[in-house]
C-alpha cells in the first residue's frame, strides 16, 4: 500500500484528478469521509467541476460503507482512492482480504448488512477485483444530476 496512515497522494492532470490515503482503525472512517469532502471541494473550486449535492452525498456514503467494511472485515489498513475521470467519481477501496464480499438478497427484515446493497443503488458501476494480496472494490458515480444517467439500482 506504500503510504503511512494519514499521508495523502494527490495527482492532477487536465482530464483527471485523484487522491489516495491509507486508513487503519475504525476511528479513521470519519477521516475518510473528510478526504472525500476535500476531494469534491477541490474538484469544484480548483477544476470548475459542478458536483451536485446528490453526487456529493453518494460519494460520501460509498466512502463510508466501503472503508467501514474494509476496516471491519480485513486485517490491516485499507487504501482509499478517489478519482475524477470521464465525468464520474471513482471510489476505490483496497484491503488485504482476497475474499470477495457476498451481496445478500434484499431482505427488509434483515437488520444491518445492507451496505453493499446501498452502494449498488447509488453506483452507476460497481466492480470487484481480487488478487492474492487482497481485493479492490470500485464504485463509479457520475457527476450528472440527471437520474436517467445515474444508473440507480444497477448490478455489477
Amino acid at each position: 500500500m506504500g503510504q503511512a496512515a494519514g499521508d495523502q497522494n494527490w495527482s492532477v492532470d487536465r482530464s483527471q484528478v485523484s487522491v489516495s490515503e491509507t486508513f487503519e482503525g475504525s476511528e479513521r472512517i470519519g477521516a475518510a469521509r473528510d478526504l472525500a469532502r476535500s476531494f469534491l471541494t477541490r474538484l469544484q473550486v480548483a477544476h470548475g467541476a459542478r458536483v451536485p449535492g446528490r453526487t456529493s452525498g453518494a460519494v460520501e456514503l460509498v466512502v463510508s460503507e466501503l472503508v467501514t467494511n474494509a476496516l471491519k472485515f480485513a486485517p490491516g489498513p485499507c487504501l482509499l482512492s478517489l478519482e475524477y475521470k470521464y465525468g464520474a467519481i471513482h471510489v476505490s477501496v483496497r484491503d488485504s482480504d482476497p475474499s470477495l464480499p457476498v451481496i445478500g438478497r434484499p431482505d427488509p427484515a434483515r437488520v444491518g448488512q445492507h451496505g453493499l446493497e446501498i452502494v449498488m443503488a447509488v453506483s452507476e458501476k460497481l466492480q470487484f477485483h481480487q488478487d492474492p494480496g487482497g481485493k479492490q472494490i470500485t464504485s463509479s458515480i457520475p457527476l450528472s444530476d440527471d437520474r436517467r444517467d445515474h444508473g440507480a439500482g444497477r448490478r455489477p
